[in-house]
């Protein structure tokens, strides 16, 4: 009888495991509790900014804004470095992950992804008078990414020899570096590329350079946790609706930030 019982008793774990996909976050959820957690790293201009009385604006912050609102939900927003947000929305801390998060294979098999709401691409940054003209230059060089970012996968891929920073900011200033932190080139996100240049560029004597040749083109979404089909769903058609209207355009207008449209 003992035997039996445990029998039955792993039997029915077993199909407790089996059975116990990720939960993920439903429109239930969120609507109970009457927010929607955003994670995101805030030095990633204009889509997110940290401003010096430490609000967080920017583009994807704009677009969640409404999403909310028409959800009927307040948007909280919770700051960390960008290798942290992937992670703590799998891990179920938060809701929804929001720094310009290319889609990947390798982030889908971790994340539930929105449909993009816009294409991005990578820039690659020089120093002015650098004889890296071209993508084809970077071969042998050595170049500046941060950390957890596409930039970074794709660099690696190619074999150029990264050097890689929690902060952009600090992805940047290696251009500067002499020595063994030096690096030739820093590869970001191209709209964030143009805000931090042209901040850059006007408070520095020494100059940035965008080259004219991306290194890719990439969609950005926002990442939610697997399971959470139902909630993806709605902010599905949220979005759909914001790219009809031109409500997302207008977003970027207004942070002067060209936008290209997806085909979703």
């Amino acid at each position: 009888m003992k035997k039996l019982f445990a029998l039955i008793l792993a039997l029915v774990l077993a199909l407790t495991l089996v059975g116990c996909g990720p939960k993920g976050t439903s429109l239930a959820d969120i609507q109970k509790a009457g927010e929607l957690v955003m994670a995101t790293s805030p030095d990633f201009p204009p889509f997110e900014n940290l401003n010096g009385d430490g609000s967080i604006t920017g583009i994807e912050v704009d677009i969640l804004q409404i999403i909310c609102e028409k959800l009927g939900v307040e948007l909280k927003i919770e700051t960390m470095t960008f290798d942290s947000v992937l992670p703590g929305i799998k891990a179920g801390k938060y809701d929804v992950g929001v720094s310009g998060i290319t889609v990947t294979e390798k982030r889908m098999k971790n994340a539930l992804f929105t449909d993009p709401y816009c294409l991005a691409a990578q820039a690659i940054v020089v120093t002015e008078g650098s004889d890296i003209t071209c993508k084809a230059d970077l071969d042998g060089k050595k170049v500046s990414v941060q950390t957890g970012t596409t930039a970074e996968s794709f660099c690696m891929e190619q074999g150029y020899e990264v050097s890689s920073f929690e902060a952009n900011t600090d992805a940047q200033n290696a251009l500067f570096r002499t020595g063994d932190g030096a690096v030739d080139a820093w590869v970001i996100d191209d709209l964030t590329a143009a805000d931090m240049v042209k901040t850059y560029n006007a408070e520095h004597d020494e100059q940035l350079v965008i080259l004219d040749e991306p290194m890719t083109t990439e969609p950005y979404a926002f990442a939610f946790s697997l399971g959470s089909d139902d909630l993806v769903a709605e902010v599905n058609d949220i979005i759909a609706e914001l790219i009809a209207d031109g409500t997302i355009k207008a977003i970027f207008d207004a942070n002067n930030a060209p936008y290209t449209q997806p085909d979703n």
